[in-house]
């Protein structure tokens, strides 16, 4: 790899360490997932459905983008910590703003979002990155000024011309971060330069741990709010464990392989950049298991509609293809359990029509638990593999 000479501001590319101000910084953004689960299910249709998800790809693009310029940065620096404070900040505010950013708070929103995002891609440019790096986020700057005038233009008008333009700032914004900011004749090759991606890494770990917390609270205050009949409580058991599940699933087997692939990757920037993709749809995935498991205990014995089920069986569903993607990328291996999963959850969702939300609830937990315990089993026959081999060594 490529290396050059030392930079006050440059972070160390072996150091993985995640400074507490980091996951300071990450309170915030987890707040803004939190936010958009009771703004989803305030707003169940298909309006309500695309306001979130613009408002999502926006929130997750200010954390991701941040991040990233976490894991090029020191941490130690001042200029580094007060540029983190600075995000922390004005992400607090648009977080707050949201709910109502398709209402009156639009200006906050995109006020707020424009000012992280550019003010952010300025001052990395001035931290002395090498060659590459600072290219790209040339290259990025084009992207976020290109796409400014939809959103500005977007929070001055009302209704849904408001979600048509920022719907279209969203999708420019979203594949900008998949394609890395390419311009014409000008691209991305990463395949020799040094960057901290175990940091990378674990800020992608830590930010699912809290996501997954946020589910958590949910659902925990789903339940406070419904009546305490043996009904909700079960409703409620049936979501943490799924919950519970989902963490199982990420971090018994997958996640210790995972890390040995950025370890030992010769590209550690591709590879961090599609940890970020997988997790922008895996946080997708914890929103919409939230909100599905939020109308279960909400009315445990009624009658099961398609929304909950899209929400019920989609987050996992979302979970695990993203997973799989990632499995198929970069480990270049798939469990035979995520395919079968796949298909089952479809399957599921349209056969629990007809039952009462609880039991589709369980068929949703029944998937994963399955996947849960398929991993369960095959990290420990690794292990003891690894285990007799050390032996006979």
């Amino acid at each position: 790899m490529r290396t050059s000479g030392p930079r006050p501001l440059q972070r160390d590319p072996h150091d993985p360490r995640v400074s507490p101000l980091e996951l300071f910084f990450d309170l915030v953004y987890v707040f803004g997932i939190g936010q958009l689960v009771h703004h989803l299910v305030e707003h169940l249709s298909w309006t309500g459905l695309a306001q979130t998800l613009v408002l999502y790809v926006a929130v997750f693009l200010a954390w991701s983008y941040t991040s990233w310029a976490g894991s090029l940065t020191n941490p130690d620096q001042s200029p580094v910590r007060m540029m983190l404070l600075v995000i922390m900040v004005l992400g607090l505010f648009m977080n707050v703003a949201a709910p109502e950013a398709f209402g009156e708070a639009g200006w906050l929103f995109v006020a707020t979002y424009l000012t992280i995002q550019l003010g952010r891609t300025l001052w990395l440019l001035t931290t002395g990155l090498d060659d590459v790096m600072c290219r790209h986020f040339q290259r990025a700057l084009v992207w976020l000024v290109a796409t400014a005038p939809l959103w500005i233009t977007g929070a001055v008008v009302d209704g849904p011309a408001r979600l048509i333009l920022w719907g279209i700032a969203t999708v420019i914004d979203l594949l900008g971060l998949l394609s890395a900011h390419p311009l014409p004749g000008k691209r991305f090759h990463s395949e020799r330069i040094d960057f901290a991606a175990e940091h990378q890494f674990e800020r992608a770990r830590l930010f699912f741990i809290i996501a997954l917390g946020e589910t958590v609270l949910t659902t925990g205050s789903a339940i406070a709010s419904a009546p305490l009949e043996p009904m909700t409580l079960f409703a409620g058991a049936v979501a943490v464990i799924g919950t519970i599940a989902v963490w199982w699933v990420y971090f018994r087997r997958s996640e210790s392989r995972a890390v040995s692939q950025v370890i030992a990757g010769r590209d550690p920037v591709r590879t961090s950049r599609y940890a970020i993709n997988t997790l922008l749809v895996m946080v997708a995935g914890l929103l919409a298991i939230a909100v599905g498991d939020e109308l279960v205990i909400a009315h445990p014995t009624g009658r099961t509609d398609a929304v909950t089920n899209v929400f019920l069986f989609g987050g996992p569903f979302l979970f695990f293809a993203a997973q799989t993607w990632y499995m198929r990328s970069v480990m270049r291996e798939v469990p035979i359990s995520r395919p079968i999963a796949l298909v089952a959850l479809v399957v599921l969702a349209v056969a629990t029509l007809p039952a009462p939300p609880y039991l589709a609830g369980c068929a949703a937990l029944a998937v994963l638990v399955g996947v849960a315990i398929a991993d369960g089993r095959r990290a420990t026959g690794e292990e003891t593999h690894a285990a007799s081999m050390d032996t006979e060594e």
